[in-house]
């Protein structure tokens, strides 16, 4: 077993920080280490939470890892996804300065993450992040994304639980919202709802989730104000029924064993991929054939699949 396995295992929450800084850097021990992780995961409850920037996410975050610790007990994780900037490349990382009253707790762990040029809300590395702080004992992990729109939907390939925060100005344009983020939710949170136009937010809501017809899983809508503290339990309440609802009606291990297979493909997909790179950069004849692509001589299409045929032998 890799010595950073050991000590995570442990609870050693600096071995967990620099686990996730080799992953993130794709070092050559990642693999070691998120092969020997891999038996200690699965116990934790993921817990997502999108929306617009400026819903208000991160300060809802703080509000409920302080309800988990001192109402709960709960060992708590949070992974904070952060814009990283297509011009220089670096993140502010602004999120856990809004948490930083938890950063002395041995009982939380609180990572930033840039993007790195995803495009789905997530960094690349999210879900493997977040099997280190599972195997680390977070009883639960939030995963707080980058503020996003209709598209950005890849946390709900990774949360058990998807909650889509708004606030009281989103109301105009939930019909426009509708056809992307608005159908992941599995919970609703109306934030700073002591604002005007709660009321029309949640009936605007209300009005979408009508549409749906009968479900087996009707998303709830609550209300909270992060700022002032109020609403957190009731929001929580929401969660763990959601949670029983997933565990009765055996939507549990369904999500999980899709989670799992599309894990296998992206691990292809990843090693494919760089394995590609590496013949493209060490194949000489590389350049000129990407000249005949320049040229009109030869299509890419046929390029493509001599590099591919490569690759697969």
């Amino acid at each position: 077993m890799h010595e950073l396995v050991q000590r995570i295992l442990s609870g050693d929450k600096r071995a967990a920080a620099r686990a996730i800084t080799h992953i993130e850097n794709d070092a050559p021990q990642k693999h070691d280490i998120l092969r020997d992780l891999h038996p200690h995961t699965g116990k934790a409850y993921l817990v997502g939470l999108t929306g617009s920037p400026g819903a208000g996410k991160s300060s809802l975050t703080d509000r409920v890892i302080t309800y988990l610790r001192k109402e709960l007990g709960m060992r708590v994780g949070v992974v904070a996804v952060d814009p990283t900037s297509p011009f220089t490349g670096g993140a502010i990382l602004g999120d856990r300065v809004r948490m930083g009253a938890h950063a002395l707790d041995p009982d939380v762990f609180i990572r930033s993450m840039g993007t790195r040029g995803s495009l789905g809300g997530l960094a690349r590395t999210t879900q493997e992040a977040l099997r280190v702080l599972d195997a680390w004992g977070c009883d639960v992990i939030l995963i707080e994304t980058v503020g996003v729109g209709q598209s950005e939907l890849d946390i709900m390939n990774v949360a058990d639980s998807t909650v889509v925060v708004l606030n009281p100005s989103a109301g105009d344009h939930i019909q426009t919202m509708k056809a992307g983020i608005m159908e992941i939710a599995d919970l609703f949170v109306i934030n700073k709802a002591d604002l005007p136009g709660t009321d029309k937010t949640d009936r605007e809501v209300s009005n979408m989730l009508d549409l749906m017809g009968h479900v087996p899983w009707r998303p709830p809508v609550t209300r909270t104000i992060s700022r002032d503290n109020k609403g957190i339990p009731e929001f929580w309440a929401k969660v763990q029924e959601h949670e029983a609802y997933l565990r009765s009606a055996g939507v549990w291990e369904q999500r999980r064993h899709k989670r799992r297979q599309d894990e296998v493909v992206a691990i292809i997909e990843g090693q494919m991929t760089r394995r590609l790179k590496e013949l493209m950069h060490g194949d000489a004849a590389w350049s000129s054939k990407i000249a005949q692509v320049e040229q009109g001589a030869v299509d890419p299409y046929t390029i493509a699949d001599e590099m591919i045929g490569k690759l697969l032998k």
